[in-house]
């Protein structure tokens, strides 16, 4: 499972138009899940979410978590994480797990997420969305749960 998290000022999802989940302060994340991903991949994105000191402290350093300065996370599914691009110009995608285990990896890093106490929103899975970011940093880290 790969994960893209930005410490965020603002960030949204639209459809079509309609804003569907916003937040402020926080972690926007995007989850790409790949077929061999399980439990345990679930487990330790949502723990590296939670738990990643990437805020800063009242010295400035990147000392306190999302969890620590009252954040909110919005996480969205994102199977392109996933892509291959070794070899010719198209992406493959190959790597990336069927939609049905997709979403059930996902929704098990949102659940851990808002049992942690995390105010957590979402995009809507396998839709055409817009996503908007105000970065704040900029703060950017990519993470893989298999290396």
């Amino acid at each position: 499972m790969r994960a893209v998290i930005t410490r965020v000022t603002f960030a949204s999802v639209s459809i079509e138009g309609r804003v569907v989940s916003e937040i402020e302060h926080g972690l926007l994340v995007l989850i790409g899940v790949a077929g061999e991903d399980g439990s345990a991949d679930s487990d330790y994105v949502a723990a590296k979410i939670r738990d990643l000191r990437i805020f800063g402290d009242t010295a400035g350093k990147m000392n306190l978590s999302v969890v620590d300065v009252g954040g909110s996370v919005l996480a969205v599914s994102q199977f392109t994480l996933l892509a291959d691009v070794r070899r010719g110009r198209r992406p493959s995608f190959i790597r990336a797990a069927p939609p049905e285990a997709a979403n059930e990896a996902y929704e098990g890093v949102v659940d851990r997420l808002r049992a942690s106490g995390l105010d957590v929103k979402t995009g809507v899975f396998q839709a055409d969305m817009q996503v908007a970011s105000v970065n704040d940093g900029p703060v950017t880290i990519w993470i893989d749960s298999r290396g």
